[in-house]
């Protein structure tokens, strides 16, 4: 089938990201549809009109005049959509703005700090000339730069069901909900059920999701800005973020305090591992641009995480959580895990009662 792809972006304070993402993207798109601006719970990090603080809109505004030659990108924000204060309901009516607009047979939403390897764009075209209804990915999670990953049996298992991103598109669809991202056709079914690639099933073929989502001190503040201040925006985020986000910067970003606690979502032990592997060429373009200063970006220094991987004790006991993760979370031990996990949690809150109650 004829695959044409519309990608759709929603962002607020995406620097430095989005003018290497859109370059990234621009050769596989038929359109991309970027949503620019902030929800009303995120007004402590916008403008008072509800734009990025940190002049996305204006890159965009110049991608589009010195780089669009094929007038692909379209920008989208919130009083385009009625809303006359300038600031989004939720993140939802971002989404079903980009989709109102979407003309491909494919739509791809995309945060801007979500990267895709250019070898692997023509595998992802395959399976979409096979008509699948949907593909989810597995994200690798990126801290304090681009050489060293998260991992967490939070992560893990989130990745598990994968993060949806590829939509089946056409007349009558409609995008239903941010959180899960689901596409309903004009039967009002969810096109999954045309034929699904699950994260294994993309993960088995090398294919991944690039998230360079704790990589930069002012990214992870603006973080801090959103879900530290915004309280309905911290009930929101599935899986939970802590409420005491703005001590795990102090504690586990700006300074490494916890080596085991080092994820922004609380629950469990989260580790980083060095990045082995090759990245996407216009993440390595970004940062060869800030370290050659022709961006005005801070880099987080690295001294505590050099340090921290000198530890051969670190090396050891991070790259045996590591199997342990892999192992609890295959598709034979899984079950058992989740059993466990949830046998562990009941007697964990028995257990408070008890001593409350006491």
């Amino acid at each position: 089938m004829l695959v044409r792809i519309t990608f759709g972006m929603i962002v607020l304070n995406g620097e430095p990201f989005t003018r290497y993402n859109l370059r990234s993207l621009y050769p596989w798109a038929h359109q991309i549809i970027v949503v620019e601006g902030a929800c009303n719970t995120s007004k402590t990090i916008a403008t008072p009109d509800g734009h990025s603080i940190d002049c996305t809109l204006q890159v965009l505004r110049r991608f589009q005049a010195e780089e669009d030659f094929e007038h692909k990108v379209i920008v989208v924000s919130a009083r385009d959509e009625g809303f006359d204060d300038g600031f989004w309901p939720e993140k939802t009516e971002m989404c079903q703005a980009f989709a109102k607009r979407a003309t491909g047979t494919y739509l791809w939403q995309i945060d801007s700090d979500e990267f895709y390897r250019e070898e692997d764009m023509p595998l992802i075209l395959k399976l979409l000339e096979e008509g699948v209804g949907q593909i989810s990915f597995h994200q690798k999670s990126f801290w304090g730069g681009n050489q060293h990953v998260n991992n967490s049996f939070f992560l893990a298992e989130f990745g598990l069901g994968g993060i949806p991103r590829v939509f089946a598109w056409g007349k009558g669809h409609q995008y239903i909900s941010h959180r899960p991202a689901t596409v309903v056709d004009a039967e009002h079914r969810d096109v999954r059920t045309r034929g699904y690639i699950s994260s294994r099933r993309s993960r088995g073929l090398g294919i991944y999701m690039y998230h360079y989502c704790l990589v930069f001190p002012s990214q992870v503040l603006t973080k801090i800005g959103y879900y530290g201040v915004n309280s309905s925006a911290k009930r929101e985020q599935k899986g939970g973020f802590s409420s005491t986000i703005i001590s795990w910067h102090e504690s586990n970003f700006k300074h490494i305090t916890h080596p085991f606690q080092l994820h922004n979502v609380s629950g469990g032990l989260s580790w980083i591992r060095p990045f082995r592997g090759s990245q996407p060429e216009q993440v390595e373009k970004m940062m060869a641009d800030i370290r050659d200063g022709l961006l005005p970006f801070e880099l987080r220094k690295t001294v505590d995480i050099e340090t921290l991987m000198s530890s051969r004790y670190y090396r050891i006991v991070t790259l045996a959580m590591d199997v342990i993760v892999s192992i609890a979370t295959s598709t034979i031990c899984y079950p058992l895990f989740r059993i466990g996990r949830g046998g562990y949690n009941y007697l964990k809150k028995k257990a408070r009662i008890l001593i409350f109650q006491g």
